[in-house]
């Protein structure tokens, strides 16, 4: 129709308003100008950022579009996002076990209250090992701290316990495996001169500190995976990387979409939400 009110107007040398009366189309319609966004761009980015975080799903992708002022729907993503083949595949775990947690444990109710720390093993591209202690705060989100070594005993761990805590302050409890680093007397020390309590999950329940289980399986998909190391000084430098990435601009679904929160050593915390 806008074809044809324009070879009227050209042809016959009338008025957008007199052809648009002569075949009934409404002016409007013939002016209106899509705003629609051009998906090739869509595409585009969806795709970049599909390609540098890779572990990332349609709906994390939605809130980095949305971040950058895009404006599009999370359907329309979906879409996209599903016709460029981008879907993550998860395993199907072979059996099902539904877990018990401790009656007695308490959730966090802010910043510093409880931490949940584990080790993460890995290696250089030479095959000597890793080990990575992480450390979460399981109300905030917020990761205070990601060591690397060849190996760790329990006067390791307080010694980056205490690194740490000088800038965010000491958390009051503390959730950890039954490692032989976590039940060290050295830990156990520090822990009682500080005010901290040591909350021990039962042998062979690695679900009573689920959150840690599950930012390992995160950081291991999105970290570890993605990166060879060379030397030790460079497994700190792209572990470091990652871990301020990780507070100050990865979206957190169980925050809505924000960042953690940042702790301060007073035991106050302070907003990193965009």
């Amino acid at each position: 129709m806008r074809e044809l009110v324009r070879g009227m107007c050209s042809d016959w040398a009338v008025s957008i308003r007199t052809a648009c009366g002569a075949i009934g189309f409404d002016r409007s319609t013939f002016h209106y100008q899509s705003r629609r966004t051009d998906q090739a761009a869509v595409a585009n980015r969806i795709k970049e950022i599909c390609e540098t975080r890779v572990r990332y799903g349609y709906r994390r992708v939605h809130v980095l579009l949305d971040r950058e002022g895009w404006g599009i729907n999370v359907k329309k993503v979906y879409r996209i996002y599903k016709e460029l083949g981008m879907q993550l595949r998860h395993k199907t775990p072979k059996r099902r076990v539904k877990a018990k947690l401790r009656d007695n444990r308490a959730e966090a109710v802010g910043p510093n209250d409880v931490w949940a720390m584990d080790y993460v093993h890995d290696q250089l591209a030479t095959g000597k090992k890793l080990r990575v202690l992480t450390v979460v705060d399981t109300f905030s989100r917020y990761v205070p701290v990601l060591d690397v070594r060849y190996s760790y005993r329990g006067e390791d761990v307080v010694a980056t316990l205490d690194q740490v805590c000088r800038t965010t302050g000491y958390p009051k409890t503390i959730r950890v495996d039954q490692g032989t680093e976590f039940v060290s007397r050295d830990v156990d020390l520090w822990a009682y001169q500080r005010g901290v309590v040591l909350d021990f999950s039962r042998p062979g329940k690695p679900t009573d500190n689920a959150l840690i289980e599950a930012f390992n399986g995160r950081f291991r998909a999105e970290c570890l995976n993605q990166h060879w190391f060379l030397t030790l000084a460079d497994a700190a430098e792209k572990l470091e990387a990652w871990r301020r990435y990780y507070n100050e601009e990865r979206p957190h679904g169980a925050i809505g979409n924000k960042v953690p929160i940042m702790l301060t050593k007073s035991g106050g915390a302070t907003s990193r939400s965009p």
